[in-house]
């Protein structure tokens, strides 16, 4: 972990898109990346690659970049109690992409996605730019410290695009949640994809429960080492194709019109997923003490329920445009709640991944 104490330290220790963003005196709590240094499984698998052979792999050929798909699979039995089949798996470039791709050979224009929202914006701009019409599973906050939703007619729908755990909220949704949405996506024929990727981000005592273990043939699981481990730019993602259909039209397809994994992609999630264990578990630790702190320290007034997952806080300001009023007033970049769709407005996202003095600086600049 580093032990930069200040905004300035950590500015020059990153010079991607998060703090780029940031003008000057701002500290940047918006897109989901983390201030924390590399792995150091990681980062040595990089190192060996790059000083070692760069030339074409031996999974060249392979869509499940061969040793990729055997990692994601021990991983799932190993966490998760899921035994999927590596010969079912695809790489991509990163979740947005290999979601595109699904809905492309799978839906056509028209054809409705249900999806919980508030929810993850890229996928909203997705869907309207497909033509795919939204059918939102709306949040609510429940009489609890949670969130809950009823299931609208689902009459319309192609497929549940499920983001569990959920983003922005960090809802972990329960065994019993998971088999009602079962029921349904049956009840109505749907494909369902499955979002994973902050799986490995769950606060005890909450449990992650891959949905491919309750409809393996009707479940295309999306999941990455990006967030957990904090990888935005390897640009490597997995999907797992549980469906035979969707399979069946993936393969109809040219073999490299989506682009492939490369060395480095492949390279650093498997050292993440194999060896980056002991480097997640003091992370996580980490972002436990900043969800609670930020619990015990936000103004009076902002509503915050604990995410039972990530390293997101939705906050409930109670009025819109606040994101630009904290941005001006209290240097304090976040993320806009009304760009995360119905039940966004009012709202705005902070990603806490940071440091324990950079949080308290962020929770001081919000109190004034």
């Amino acid at each position: 972990m580093t032990d930069a104490t200040s905004p300035n330290d950590l500015k020059a220790l990153h010079d991607g898109l998060k703090w780029a963003k940031a003008g000057p005196g701002v500290i940047p709590a918006w897109v989901a990346d983390m201030d924390l240094p590399t792995a150091p499984a990681v980062a040595e698998a990089l190192r060996r690659r790059a000083e070692g052979d760069l030339g074409y792999p031996i999974w060249l050929d392979d869509p499940g970049c061969g040793p990729l798909a055997e990692a994601f699979a021990e991983r799932m039995a190993a966490r998760y109690s899921w035994s999927p089949d590596p010969g079912f798996v695809r790489t991509f470039s990163d979740i947005n992409q290999a979601l595109q791709v699904i809905l492309h050979v799978w839906t056509r224009p028209g054809d409705g996605v249900a999806l919980h929202t508030p929810a993850y914006h890229p996928f909203l701009g997705t869907l309207e730019t497909m033509d795919r019409p939204l059918t939102p599973l709306q949040l609510v906050p429940d009489e609890g410290d949670s969130w809950r939703f009823e299931v609208p007619d689902l009459s319309g729908c192609r497929v549940l695009l499920l983001v569990n755990p959920q983003n922005p909220t960090g809802r972990v949704f329960t065994r019993r949640e998971l088999e009602e949405l079962a029921e349904h996506v049956e009840r109505h024929d749907l494909l369902v994809i499955a979002d994973e990727i902050h799986a490995d981000l769950t606060y005890t005592p909450n449990q992650h429960i891959p949905f491919a273990t309750l409809l393996p043939e009707r479940t295309v699981t999306l999941t990455s080492a990006t967030k957990a481990f904090n990888l935005g730019g390897i640009r490597c993602s997995v999907a797992h194709i549980g469906s035979p259909a969707v399979r069946a039209a993936l393969a109809a397809q040219p073999p490299f019109l989506y682009g492939s994994s490369h060395v480095f992609g492949v390279e650093a999630t498997i050292a993440a997923w194999r060896h980056g264990d002991a480097w997640l578990e003091e992370t996580v630790a980490l972002l436990d003490r900043n969800r609670k702190t930020i619990a015990a320290r936000l103004p009076e007034g902002v509503g915050y329920r604990l995410p039972q997952a990530t390293y997101l806080a939705w906050l409930d300001y109670g009025r819109p445009g606040m994101a630009e009023v904290l941005e001006r007033e209290a240097k304090v970049l976040l993320s806009d709640g009304a760009g995360f769709g119905p039940g966004g407005e009012g709202h705005v996202r902070l990603n806490f991944a940071t440091t324990e003095p950079i949080l308290s600086e962020v929770l001081d600049r919000l109190q004034r």
